[in-house]
């Protein structure tokens, strides 16, 4: 099959009426252009397909963009971006931009004058604009989704969250509980959605009930967790048994149980999410799903790598396997025992 023919700045500066010079200011994102003139020249960057040279772009490491430091979430993916860029002898660099929806709209600016080798983002999406202008400087990117919600077509690693909250919800009922609560994340994500499905498949599957007082759209926070456990423990029939959306709000469900004086897991048991070291560190220890938080990094530079060997493959979704990992947080329901 034949070479596709690259699209040249020449033929660039002869749609748009713009010099040579200064559509390659716009490529490195000089600030000594108009922004008419940058418009001008990004929209026919787009357009015409123009993808940079590999060589012209290169640099020896791999820029992670994500909204906040800290947490153990990201800290893992951190850390599992490291250690693969490593062992092609590359380093990592870190930038903090944006909410968990898209990084900030200063990223794009900077990150084209930085000209990394690639880009991995802890984000839901990139808009449509900075894909384009990281396509056409040759900037590989893949999103390590926590929100489980790519756009289309978008290089994405994510877990498969809604088996996540089927293993969870059927160890529960294996144990013998029935009336099993869920606390999942935001309303509008979807790996909230994903999650609070699968409990509601195994739920079905087992012929156990689902009340609706016993779901609740939680935020991913320990505070959160907190706040609806102690709920759900105030209900008149209260739940034997809480499959919180991650380990942080888990966690905060052991507190709520600690404030009311229900033992876990003699009379609540409470799965999580993730398997963070917080999980391990729990007391009891947290029984979670594990997400695979260092092989999704590792996936994720992979496929970056990948894209700079092959500009022209077309990856979108790789969704890694989660499981059961069983602590100290579940056990049968007191009556069952």
């Amino acid at each position: 099959m034949a070479e596709t023919r690259r699209v040249t700045l020449h033929e660039i500066a002869a749609q748009t009426g713009v010099s040579v010079t200064t559509i390659s200011k716009v490529l490195n994102g000089a600030a000594d252009v108009s922004s008419a003139t940058r418009e001008l020249v990004e929209d026919q960057l787009r357009t015409s397909g123009y993808r940079r040279r590999r060589s012209a772009q290169r640099r020896e490491y791999i820029e992670v963009v994500l909204p906040a430091l800290g947490g153990d979430w990201a800290l893992a993916v951190i850390e599992g971006v490291r250690e693969s860029a490593a062992k092609v002898g590359m380093a990592v660099s870190i930038s903090v931009s944006g909410d968990r929806y898209a990084p900030g709209p200063e990223w794009l600016d900077a990150v084209i004058r930085r000209r990394p080798t690639g880009i991995i983002l802890l984000f839901a999406d990139v808009p449509a604009d900075g894909r384009a202008a990281l396509k056409a400087r040759g900037i590989p990117f893949v999103i390590i989704d926590p929100a489980g919600d790519p756009a289309p077509g978008i290089p994405s690693v994510g877990s498969a969250n809604w088996s996540g909250g089927v293993a969870a919800t059927r160890h529960l009922l294996e144990l013998g509980h029935r009336r099993i609560a869920a606390i999942t994340g935001p309303e509008q994500v979807m790996c909230s959605l994903a999650r609070l499905d699968g409990y509601r498949a195994a739920m079905r599957s087992a012929g156990a009930p689902v009340e609706p007082e016993w779901i609740r759209f939680g935020d991913f926070q320990r505070d959160g967790g907190e706040r609806h456990g102690a709920a759900l423990l105030r209900l008149a029939d209260p739940p034997t048994a809480i499959f919180a959306g991650n380990d942080l709000q888990a966690l905060g469900v052991l507190h709520a149980a600690a404030a009311a004086g229900v033992a876990v897991p003699r009379d609540l048991s409470v799965v999580g999410f993730d398997d963070l070291p917080i999980a391990e560190l729990a007391s009891p220890r947290l029984t979670t799903i594990r997400q695979p938080l260092p092989e999704m990094a590792e996936q994720a530079t992979r496929l970056v790598l990948e894209s700079l060997e092959n500009p022209t493959s077309d990856v979108t979704r790789v969704e890694l396997a989660t499981s059961l990992v069983v602590r100290d947080s579940t056990a049968p329901p007191a009556q069952s025992v």
